[in-house]
């Protein structure tokens, strides 16, 4: 009977209409949850097998909507946000996951986790601060780093071919007998600071001599008061005033406290035109002598002094030598059909068949979002459009409801036909 099959149509509305309900409902109360991705409900309607008689509806799933969340700024170094694509990839009890929710911290033993113990999981840097390729969990290791001696010193400076190649170099008086002289403060194998300086004599046309020497009371062998003579070299120019090439003739410091002896270190003066360079590091201009910058390599041991993220997900320790080291970088996943993705709860998903394997690397790579230190994504859900479609749903389901009360006084109705 027609009458009776449309209790059962409506009531289909009612079951459906009460599920949208729930959906609704959750998108509500994760207004405020970081990450969070609103869903909405999808209906099909039911039609009778061999007929064109409609049989109500059902609902055939909850779709995410995997929209932008606007971008909080926080004061915690930790937190970290997604704008674009991309997923952070967890480690658990119950293996990976993914979440969008980047609320994180350090625990004690220095791992970066979540609120529910989760690691996060990036890519490693090795002792020299390289990003390796393996995923592993992010992971301050170096609390303290060793002292490191200098290896390499760079300069970039001008020396004035004006200057009267006349002039002869005497060791005992080197400020009174040099065209140019800088200093450079380097370290021996010990992280022991110590200030070389380079003193420069124009020997000739277009080419310079220069000697690194050290105090006498830090060298071996050397007097206090008086200079002591570590690395000497010549420098050539050509008649544009560009570094043509560069020749060591001496290099062995040996600085006193038990420091490794006879060390060598490369005083640089840029890529000069005999190796492929472009000799402009350090030229002959017919200006004043001028060191502009210089740069050295080594440093003492350090404690940890702080962290810091970078806008790619770098991880870098900062110590109170003033080093920065890379520790790891955070990484991102990404799926052909995040929709399908699997919801485990604690804001965290999981890869399914439908959704395609994690295509896990580094941000702003592979069509992977941005990732912004000190800054969380807010939740997706507009409260204004809920409550729209939470009115819309319960006029819907006060409709469905008024079929079966119609029903059912015209099943009445019926009945006392029969009576009569």
């Amino acid at each position: 009977m027609g009458i009776l099959s449309s209790m059962y149509t409506a009531r289909s509305g009612l079951t459906g209409l009460g599920e949208a309900l729930g959906v609704y409902g959750d998108n509500i109360a994760n207004a405020n949850t970081v990450g969070f991705k609103t869903s909405r409900p999808d209906f099909e309607n039911v039609v009778l097998q061999g007929q064109d008689i409609g049989r109500g509806l059902m609902m055939n799933g909850v779709t995410p909507v995997n929209a932008q969340g606007a971008i909080l700024q926080t004061e915690n170094p930790s937190d970290l946000s997604i704008t674009g694509q991309g997923y952070f990839v967890l480690e658990g009890k119950d293996g990976k996951s993914y979440t969008r929710n980047g609320a994180f911290h350090f625990d004690k033993e220095g791992k970066l986790i979540t609120t529910e113990n989760n690691r996060v999981l990036g890519f490693q840097a090795d002792d020299r601060g390289k990003i390796s390729s393996k995923l592993s969990s992010i992971s301050i290791d170096r609390t303290v780093i060793d002292a490191k001696g200098t290896d390499q010193v760079k300069l970039f400076m001008n020396l004035d071919l004006r200057a009267d190649p006349r002039l002869k170099f005497d060791p005992a008086k080197p400020e009174q007998t040099s065209h140019f002289a800088t200093g450079v403060s380097i370290y021996d194998s010990l992280g022991t600071p110590h200030t070389v300086t380079l003193y420069f004599n124009h020997t000739g046309d277009g080419q310079w001599s220069w000697k690194a020497m050290a105090k006498g009371e830090e060298v071996k062998e050397g007097k206090k008061g008086q200079m002591v003579e570590q690395a000497s070299g010549t420098l050539m120019f050509d008649p544009e005033g560009r570094l043509a090439d560069q020749v060591v003739e001496k290099n062995e410091f040996n600085f006193i406290g038990g420091t490794k002896p006879n060390a060598k270190i490369n005083i640089s003066f840029g890529d000069d035109l005999k190796s492929g360079g472009d000799g402009l590091s350090v030229t002959q201009y017919g200006t004043d002598s001028e060191a502009y910058k210089t740069t050295q390599d080594g440093y003492t041991a350090g404690t940890l002094a702080g962290l810091s993220f970078a806008d790619n997900g770098l991880l870098q320790a900062v110590y109170s030598n003033g080093e920065h080291i890379n520790i790891g970088q955070v990484a991102l996943a990404k799926f052909e059909n995040p929709e399908a993705l699997l919801k485990l709860g604690q804001n965290r998903l999981r890869e399914s068949r439908e959704s395609g394997q994690a295509t896990i690397g580094l941000a702003q790579q592979g069509g992977r979002g941005t990732i912004t230190a000190k800054s969380l994504e807010s939740s997706t859900t507009d409260i204004a459009n809920e409550f729209i479609n939470l009115m819309n749903t319960q006029r819907s389901f006060q409709a469905n409801g008024k079929v079966i009360s119609v029903a059912d006084e015209m099943m009445q109705d019926i009945l006392n036909l029969r009576r009569t």
